[in-house]
């Protein structure tokens, strides 16, 4: 059976835990950042597990992670 490709795209946005379950970096951090607050900015900062109801699609999209 030949090789599964990798979606390169998925593959720099998701990282994989010692678990083996995914995490990403959450949105809404590039601009406009005035407007959100301290609070809001820093919760931003930390990677959140991708949903249950998601993960098994996007593993499908990085299989050598």
């Amino acid at each position: 059976m030949p090789k599964m490709k990798t979606k390169r795209g998925a593959a720099k946005r998701l990282k994989k835990t010692a678990s083996g379950k995914l995490k990403r970096h959450k949105g809404w951090k590039s601009h406009l950042l005035e407007a959100k607050s301290p609070r809001r900015r820093r919760r931003l900062r930390k990677a959140q597990l991708i949903s249950k109801a998601d993960e098994r699609r996007l593993k499908v999209l990085v299989p050598y992670l």
